[in-house]
């Protein structure tokens, strides 16, 4: 997987929003709003080619959590980033 390009990724308070680059890529009716470590772990992979696998080892690495949670975790940022299709 990869993430989709011509996104831009901007803090909000505590939280930070994706933003669409050009109007065709913006979807006015949903708004994309990651926690630090969703937004941690979308400016690790990049437009780079990962799979859920990476997304755990770059938490492994950066947080105190073990490994079960860390890929568990990974799946689900995984599943609502498919959901919201800023990824391909």
């Amino acid at each position: 997987m990869q993430t989709k390009s011509g996104f831009t990724l901007r803090p909000l308070g505590q939280e930070y929003i994706l933003v669409g680059e050009s109007v065709e890529r913006v979807n006015f009716n949903k708004m994309i709003v990651m926690n630090e470590t969703a937004a941690f772990l979308w400016k690790k992979v990049g437009t780079t080619h990962w799979e859920a696998k990476d997304l755990a080892k770059l938490l492994l690495a950066e947080y105190e959590v073990d490994e079960d949670t860390a890929m568990k975790d990974a799946q689900t940022i995984v599943e609502s980033w498919k959901q919201a299709g800023i990824i391909e």
